[in-house]
């Protein structure tokens, strides 16, 4: 089965262990959820950072 390079490469691709042959479709699922929870708390991370700076005025935005 041929893959078109768009998804065979990149630098996504190489920092989260994606080498060919292209993962199964469970695995990649697996992957690509495992990735989007690493983000998630890469952001919560942040937002605790930015609300911590931005305390002392207690002037902070809060998003949903």
């Amino acid at each position: 089965m041929h893959h078109h390079g768009h998804f065979g490469g990149g630098p996504w691709a190489r920092r989260r262990g994606f080498m060919r042959p292209f993962p199964a479709r469970e695995e990649l699922i697996e992957r690509l959820e495992s990735y989007q929870r690493d983000l998630e708390q890469e952001l919560a991370n942040l937002d605790d950072v930015l609300r911590h700076l931005r305390g002392s005025g207690g002037e902070a935005p809060q998003e949903g």
